[in-house]
């Protein structure tokens, strides 16, 4: 893989890593601020918002993927057209969202939050609020591509975590100064974002060298919705597949159940944080290269993510237990651990499926991989039907599982890239991940919590000598790794030689 993708994916990667823990830090200090209920009627009202997010309809990705194929032929007008079509599409794509959440937030606080007479009277002055939020989600949305589409990920990341930090502590800091009411918080939250997306605004104006501003054109938002149409059918359908599992658990057996689900799953999701980096680095990449070297590059990408992520997949399924059982103690860690488990492989395996599900978005066709999705849901809901009725939380997980590996078994066939090489990586890495389960039942992570560490780290070194025994790329950038280490120990010590020797 190139130098410039894995410095990429490092910055991708740390965008991503940054606003977690900012997240995490903060939710306390909110909660004693706000109070309890006030906290979850915030939350409730942002899940809201995010559900709007379907109104970018693809555009973010469309614009994305079109600017990167514009700026690889260096063709700035039509860089800058993309850049403006998509602009004024999603402003008034959010202006109608804006009005229905004005009208709507209300009744969803009332009747689907079950919030207080006080809070709904809080909610209701905050909508004028609520409303700019949407057209303001919007914009970001293609702000975002665009810098992204001119792979200036450095410029992306940068502006994202400042506009994390500014959304995480603005609100905070006026609940603490000004008032702890849903008024005072959505309105500085909103003002975050308005902070966010200017600062957006200024750095894809410079990263595109636009000059001035231009109506949208109908052949390119044609061309845009064709693209974000089917990003959009994607969208919707993951949606339904990543809460459905939770769903059917509560209506089949009840809130505790579906805790012992969640909390796990909460947990090792965030392992997607690795896959994720790697493909915001690739799909601009992939949008402007040939068929043939876009092969390649997938290729290496995959051998790259299983060589990095399997390690860090089979270390967190042997500590997960002592983890869990520190973090929320011992009866959810003992019911939560076996699930938890299990979903690590369902984690590492949709890193690799969405690897492949860009390369046929970027090169082949988006419609391609959004039907996908669309023939395989009867058949996954059918059978997490099932296996949550027979088999509880632990069936749920197992058919999310079997579900990933048929997901990526179909996108690697329909991508017609050379599958065997890259089927034959995938499984001596899952057959790691199926030993490790294994270890993983075989010892008591409550009464032995540093067997199950000292066993993962040990599979974990395994596993990465064998990945860099059998990839030649991996070789080659583990020695360059460790030759840009030896180089720079050796510039510090010559320094500090030099420093002694002037002393």
């Amino acid at each position: 893989m190139e130098k410039s993708m894995v410095r990429n994916m490092a910055i991708n990667f740390s965008g991503l890593v940054l606003p977690t823990f900012v997240s995490l830090i903060t939710v306390p200090a909110y909660i004693h601020l706000v109070g309890v209920e006030r906290y979850g009627v915030i939350s409730l009202v942002w899940t809201l918002i995010g559900y709007f997010g379907i109104l970018d309809l693809g555009m973010g990705m469309a614009a994305q993927h079109q600017i990167s194929k514009a700026h690889a032929a260096n063709d700035m007008e039509t860089r800058s057209r993309v850049f403006w079509s998509a602009i004024w599409l999603n402003l008034g794509t959010g202006v109608i969202g804006g009005l229905v959440i004005y009208f709507g937030a209300f009744a969803y606080t009332a009747y689907v939050a079950h919030a207080s007479a006080e809070m709904q009277h809080e909610v209701y002055r905050a909508l004028p609020w609520l409303a700019i939020a949407i057209p303001i989600a919007n914009v970001s949305w293609v702000l975002a591509g665009a810098i992204n589409g001119v792979e200036r990920f450095g410029v992306y990341n940068t502006n994202q975590t400042i506009g994390t930090f500014l959304f995480q502590l603005l609100p905070l800091a006026a609940a603490w100064k000004i008032s702890p009411t849903l008024q005072t918080v959505l309105a500085a939250a909103v003002v975050a974002r308005i902070l966010a997306a200017l600062m957006l605004g200024r750095a894809s104006f410079k990263v595109l060298d636009i000059k001035r501003i231009e109506w949208p054109q109908v052949g390119v938002a044609g061309g845009l919705f064709k693209f974000g149409g089917w990003m959009l059918v994607a969208t919707i359908t993951s949606m339904i597949t990543d809460t459905l599992d939770r769903i059917l658990l509560g209506a089949n057996l009840g809130a505790r159940f579906v805790t012992y689900y969640t909390v796990p799953q909460n947990l090792v999701t965030r392992l997607n944080m690795l896959p994720n980096a790697l493909v915001r680095t690739l799909f601009p990449r992939l949008s402007a290269l040939r068929r043939e070297h876009a092969d390649a590059m997938v290729q290496q990408s995959l051998e790259f993510l299983n060589g990095v992520f399997t390690p860090i997949a089979l270390f967190a399924m042997l500590v997960l237990a002592p983890f869990l059982h520190l973090w929320v103690g011992q009866e959810i860690a003992v019911a939560s651990a076996p699930v938890g488990r299990i979903l690590i492989v369902g984690v590492w395996l949709v890193g690799q499926a969405s690897v492949t599900r860009i390369m046929i978005q970027s090169q082949i066709n988006p419609g391609t991989a959004a039907r996908i999705g669309v023939v395989q849901l009867p058949f996954f809901i059918a059978a997490l039907w099932f296996g949550v009725s027979r088999f509880g939380p632990i069936g749920a997980a197992s058919v999310v599982v079997l579900r990933s590996l048929a997901d990526y078994s179909l996108l690697l066939r329909i991508s017609r890239i050379r599958a065997r090489p890259i089927a034959t990586d995938m499984l001596s890495h899952l057959a790691f991940l199926i030993v490790s389960l294994g270890v993983g039942m075989s010892i008591d992570p409550i009464a032995h919590p540093w067997q199950a560490i000292a066993a993962g780290v040990v599979i974990a070194f395994v596993n990465a000598g064998w990945s860099i025994l059998t990839r030649p790329a991996l070789r080659s950038i583990a020695s360059g790794v460790v030759h840009e280490l030896n180089k720079r120990l050796k510039g510090r010590a010559n320094l500090r030689f030099k420093a002694r020797k002037d002393a």
